[in-house]
């Protein structure tokens, strides 16, 4: 949800007019909306790029999910890894145009997280590999650009932890 959508419905909850520290908060979240739609724009036009720059880095790390027996062995194992990061960057780049997490954990955090324990797939190496999408993901991004996008790629790690 965004923050525009929070400070309605908690607004229309008590059935009051948003308050001045509600509406600063929405100024502020204009503020930043340019900045957030660049941030965004980058990810997706860079998807492949970047998921490629992640997956590379994380077989390096980790050779052990692409060798026999690993995780990532196979041609359709590797494939849906990559399909995964592509997935997850998706994700962050929803909670960034909306300046909330929440995009994030609605659309299937959770449920990601069940389907690869049900599967047998380490969430520790899933949280490796989000890392490495991150990496790979602001690095592309100025300073400050990352520094706002950064918290949407930990707040993943840290959901598959």
């Amino acid at each position: 949800m965004s923050v525009v959508s929070q400070v309605i419905l908690k607004a229309d909850d008590e059935l009051r007019y948003p308050s001045s520290g509600e509406l600063k908060s929405l100024i502020d979240f204009f503020k930043t909306g340019a900045q957030r739609i660049r941030i965004a724009s980058t990810l997706s036009e860079n998807e492949k790029k970047i998921v490629e720059q992640a997956s590379k880095r994380l077989w390096q790390k980790r050779p052990d999910f692409i060798a026999p027996g690993g995780n990532a062995a196979g041609q359709r194992e590797r494939a849906q890894c990559l399909r995964d990061f592509g997935w997850y960057l998706r994700l962050v780049t929803y909670g960034i145009l909306a300046g909330d997490k929440e995009p994030i954990e609605k659309i299937g955090i959770i449920g990601a997280r069940e389907m690869y324990n049900s599967l047998g797939v380490p969430l520790p190496g899933m949280v490796e590999a989000i890392l490495c999408l991150k990496e790979a993901a602001l690095a592309l991004l100025s300073e400050s650009e990352a520094a706002e996008a950064a918290p949407y790629f930990d707040y993943i790690a840290q959901a598959m932890s």
